[in-house]
């Protein structure tokens, strides 16, 4: 083995200080608690952040196409039915839906807000797990002819129901003899939906295909075509050959085009919360040098007897190598089991909380979700362990060092 017997037993009889001593114990139990919370910190940070990815990605994925074929003239897609069978030619495209996409204006008794509306067939809205799976009133089936889907929030906002009639205002009127008339139209709720995302449980309205294109007077045409793959990490590939079956027709747009300045700016903040939260376990490391020299310059007379009774320099090393590691070691895993199990329940403790202080703590207006997400990347975990462990070792090294070139004389010369 690497350490004896002897240099474990020494080393950890150091650790355990006696009265006279009780100084550099707690140094070094707040040296231990330090690099415990740092490395318990940067796991529940790192897994939040990397939950916030992975449900965004999901939503806005599951929501909309992985690449959207639009005109290449701009305007509406004429003709889109050749298009579509092309399209689901192309090897790794595994849907395509058309789409018909636009804003108008919801009045319901008196009161009047923005929405997104979007026309898919009803055929495709009951396939897609996003919307289907996730109905919290009415059916999937019931989508058709004039009954339309609503996010849930949509209809706690304006007191809807499912059978309840909400009135569209197109954003075109008509232009008659006395000026620009609005149009409206009313539709019947069949569907309530929550994807637990709060931009489109509040501000999505899906329509049917046909009821959109009148609505929006887009004739027989659609206005872009979503397009699903097997595998939308590749995406791509996939464009590639998408924009090779579509060339001078249309143009594609992939989700990482339309979403680049989010899921970048999610990536960066990912990694300066990783930089900032690593000079916790830095700081920590910091504490063991200090509670380690002072170890050292309190156990001169130890170190110069043992050394006159046949201890060598490598064994003085050893000893207090081992002093110190000890505590980063049992701070670095401490600090991974507290980690991991508050990340596991995160969503819980929040609750709690929430329910002890009577505050919200994760507002969904502001962070979109409704409920606090966390992934645990068990490739980050050993990162930040392995991370935790080198700044522990790295910081024992000097005093051991120093206690190792102590002269024996020196110290016994005035004791």
């Amino acid at each position: 083995m690497i350490f004896s017997a002897f240099e474990r037993m020494v080393a950890m009889r150091y650790l355990r200080a006696r009265r006279q001593e009780g100084f550099i114990s707690v140094i070094a139990g707040f040296s231990l608690l330090g690099i415990a919370l740092g490395v318990a910190t940067l796991i529940i940070v790192m897994s939040v952040m990397n939950g916030f990815r992975a449900e965004l990605l999901g939503r806005v994925l599951g929501l909309n196409g992985h690449l959207n074929v639009y005109s290449s003239r701009g305007g509406p897609l004429p003709d889109y039915d050749p298009l579509v069978q092309r399209l689901q030619g192309v090897p790794g495209v595994v849907g395509v839906t058309p789409t018909v996409e636009g804003q108008a204006l919801v009045s319901v008794r008196g009161v009047a807000s923005g929405a997104v509306v979007r026309g898919v067939r009803p055929e495709d809205f009951r396939v897609r797990p996003t919307l289907s799976r996730n109905i919290v009133r009415g059916t999937a089936d019931a989508f058709g002819e004039d009954n339309i889907a609503i996010g849930i929030r949509m209809a706690q906002r304006l007191g809807l129901a499912v059978g309840d009639q909400l009135t569209l205002i197109a954003p075109q009127g008509n232009v008659t003899a006395f000026g620009t008339v609005p149009r409206m139209r009313s539709f019947t709720i069949g569907a309530v939906f929550d994807v637990g995302m709060f931009e489109y449980d509040n501000s999505f309205i899906f329509l049917p295909l046909p009821e959109a294109q009148a609505f929006f007077r887009t004739g027989e045409a659609v206005t872009s075509l979503e397009v699903f793959v097997s595998d939308p990490t590749r995406i791509r590939e996939a464009r590639d050959a998408i924009q090779s079956a579509v060339a001078g027709v249309g143009r594609v747009v992939d989700w990482q085009q339309s979403n680049a300045s989010f899921f970048t700016a999610l990536q960066v903040e990912r990694n300066v919360m990783f930089l900032i939260l690593s000079l916790i376990i830095t700081v920590a490391a910091f504490n063991i040098i200090s509670s380690l020299i002072m170890l050292v310059k309190d156990k001169g007379r130890d170190i110069a007897i043992l050394r006159t009774m046949g201890a060598t320099r490598g064994m003085i090393m050893r000893i207090f190598f081992l002093s110190g590691a000890s505590v980063g070691v049992a701070g670095t895993l401490l600090g991974v089991a507290l980690g991991v199990s508050f990340a596991l329940n995160i969503e819980t403790i929040r609750q709690g909380i929430q329910a002890l202080t009577g505050t919200n703590l994760f507002n969904a207006e502001i962070y979109f979700l409704s409920q606090l997400p966390a992934k645990i990347d068990w490739s980050e975990v050993v990162q930040v362990t392995l991370m935790a462990l080198g700044l522990s070792f790295a910081a024992t090294v000097y005093p051991s060092w120093r206690a190792a070139r102590l002269d024996p004389v020196e110290a016994l010369r005035y004791e």
